[in-house]
């Protein structure tokens, strides 16, 4: 297919190496002349074994400067390996007298349904410093666009630039070329907007086929229809005797690291220092996980200031990412969509692997866990306040922050009330040393409790329908406001159908009965002492909060800056176990120095024998 040239009688036509006419600059006359939309058409060998069109008289033109340009949608797409895009892109331009000399835009992973050419990490960089090339050369017409509007704008800064653009396997195998030098000749545009509209269309076809096929694959029991399946989880080959396709299993690497987070969380550990801990150990975030699996670099896109987006080596662990991967139904091994569970005609969900990671009860506790602590990412850092939450002002009852200033060049920390910047006007506002009041602190602590065993609890989950019946009902109120707007039979049927099956599944849940959890608490064989020694200072504020540690402090008095003067201070435990612990100890305490007095009888009786062997003694 070819469109007839109109040249200048006085001025002879360029001729590319292979079926494409180009333009001269201007006629004798300064005549401009037209642009040029080609096909392959014969060709020979020629001495140097390439192709070349029987033109005699033609001029031979000068070498122009490419671009190959390779995309794929899916990184281990076999079918359209770089190589073979870069092997076809080759080809073309040594017939077409284009060097690439090194300009290459290699975009992996990006699809041209959702990208366009202008947006492609690559691509897009090239098409944004048009003076540096003449030509860009695809594989197919795929690899470039496959919507009318990405051609169209495509096909306007071509126009604008003057560029060429060249596809080297077209419709029916041939090499389409379209030159848009010329920007009087529309033919090349229309040429291109035509084939545009085939590749949209064909795109839709496609996209229909694939939504169709993972919509049918979801109502399959144990069926993956493909793409990243939830952290936790892996693809592997489906079991002969569940049929073929592909199946979820548990990703041993990936459940490690759950229940670490699980064990860490039940043992008291707070989800910052939790998430300080794995980006310390370098665990992999669940899309650093999946990365490193498929064989691809960490990181990526994120989201920055509003409207802004920030790209990353590696992503961090934060807490909002830790709750959601506990509180994810995938944990069930449901299969989900728009992160609902999938269920069947009774309403019950579909499962997507044989062996979930976590049963209903577990799942349960863990979200409970959540609830009660209330974790998220608000949750304070605070590495220097080691007394954070304990240590309070005597004169309004306020909290007191670790304060660090630097004087005759001296690094001073203390602890100082700030009532006034919420507004509270304290009657006594004080100021202690830091060191002073932790040292107090850990004596008085350790002195009350330090030998006090150490106690786990052993939870044995019980179930509670409640929790599963309120997402279900949530599910199904949803889904009754769509009633009414289906207009089609089919569409009335499909949602009856629905409404139908959580209505099922409801009363089912209704009818089961609720397990009470049971808990079982189990010396440790260490004292307080012992985790004390063995914990940072964020484990050992944990140790005083959950023992209800307070520690007032008063105003001091003249001259009590060489040391701390313990009548500015009090310190009390408030939880009501450890209170009544420490006044057992004490009293264990002050009985035992008691016995030990040398002028306490050691028994009953003892005092008086020991008395009269004595005068027995001296009679003798």
């Amino acid at each position: 297919m070819a469109v007839t040239k109109q040249v200048s009688a006085d001025r002879k036509p360029l001729r590319s190496s292979e079926g494409m006419t180009l333009p001269s600059q201007a006629s004798a006359g300064g005549r401009s002349t037209r642009s040029k939309v080609s096909m392959d058409t014969d060709t020979q060998t020629g001495p140097a074994g390439r192709s070349t069109h029987q033109t005699s008289g033609m001029e031979t033109l000068a070498r122009l400067r490419g671009v190959r340009a390779v995309r794929l949608s899916v990184l281990t797409d076999e079918t359209t390996s770089p190589e073979r895009q870069r092997e076809a892109d080759d080809l073309a331009a040594a017939a077409l007298g284009i060097d690439f000399d090194g300009r290459e835009a290699v975009d992996l992973d990006v699809s041209a349904s959702k990208v366009g050419p202008f947006d492609r990490p690559e691509l897009g960089a090239w098409l944004a410093r048009p003076d540096e090339f003449d030509a860009i050369v695809w594989w197919r017409f795929d690899r470039a666009i496959r919507s009318m509007s990405d051609m169209h704008d495509l096909a306007k800064w071509a126009k604008q630039h003057r560029k060429m653009l060249v596809f080297a396997e077209g419709i029916g195998g041939g090499r389409l070329v379209f030159d848009f030098r010329n920007a009087m000749d529309p033919t090349a545009e229309l040429m291109m907007m035509m084939l545009a509209f085939a590749a949209q269309v064909e795109s839709a076809s496609i996209r229909d086929r694939v939504l169709g096929a993972q919509a049918a694959m979801r109502k399959m029991a144990y069926r993956w229809k493909g793409g990243r399946p939830s952290y936790g989880y892996m693809i592997v080959p489906m079991p002969k005797e569940h049929g073929a396709g592909k199946t979820l299993v548990p990703d041993p690497d990936a459940v490690k690291v759950i229940e670490r987070i699980i064990r860490d969380l039940l043992s008291g550990m707070t989800i910052t220092k939790l998430c300080q801990d794995l980006r310390a150990d370098k665990v992999p975030t669940p899309r650093d996980h999946w990365s490193l699996k498929a064989g691809r670099k960490t990181g990526g896109k994120t989201g920055g200031a509003k409207g802004e987006t920030t790209v990353r080596d590696k992503f961090c662990w934060v807490p909002s990412v830790i709750r959601k991967v506990l509180t994810s139904p995938a944990l069930l091994g449901w299969k989900l969509h728009d992160n609902k569970p999938v269920r069947d005609s009774e309403g019950a969900p579909i499962m997507a692997t044989e062996h979930p990671i976590l049963t209903r009860e577990e799942f349960d506790a863990i979200g409970k866990l959540f609830e009660d602590r209330k974790i998220g990412p608000h949750d304070r850092v605070d590495q220097k306040s080691k007394l954070l939450r304990v240590i309070h002002c005597a004169g309004c009852g306020s909290r007191m922050y670790h304060m660090s200033n630097k004087r005759g060049g001296v690094q001073r920390e203390s602890y100082k009330c700030t009532a006034h910047l919420t507004g509270i006007v304290c009657p006594a506002p004080v100021a202690i040393r830091a060191d002073w009041v932790e040292e107090y602190v850990e004596r008085e602590f350790l002195s009350l409790i330090g030998d006090l065993q150490t106690q786990k609890t052993i939870v044995t989950p019980g179930y509670d329908p409640a929790p599963e019946i309120s997402a279900t009902l949530a599910e199904f109120n949803a889904h009754q406001e769509e009633k009414g707007r289906q207009r089609s039979a089919a569409a009335k049927r499909a949602w009856q159908e629905r409404a139908e099956a959580l209505d099922n599944r409801l009363a089912v849940l209704e009818s089961t009965p609720a397990r009470p959890e049971k808990r079982e608490s189990v010396p440790t064989g260490r004292t307080i002492r012992e985790v004390w020694a063995d914990s940072d200072d964020q484990q050992r504020r944990h140790l005083l909060l959950e023992a209800g540690a307070r520690l007032l402090i008063k105003k001091g008095t003249r001259g009590g800056w060489r040391r701390l003067d313990e009548s500015r201070v009090s310190f009390a435990l408030g939880n009501g176990f450890f209170r009544e612990a420490a006044d057992a100890l004490i009293a264990l305490r002050e009985e035992l120095a008691y016995e030990t007095r040398p002028d306490v009888p050691t028994a009953r009786g003892t005092g008086l024998r020991l008395a009269e062997m004595a005068d027995f003694e001296a009679a003798a």
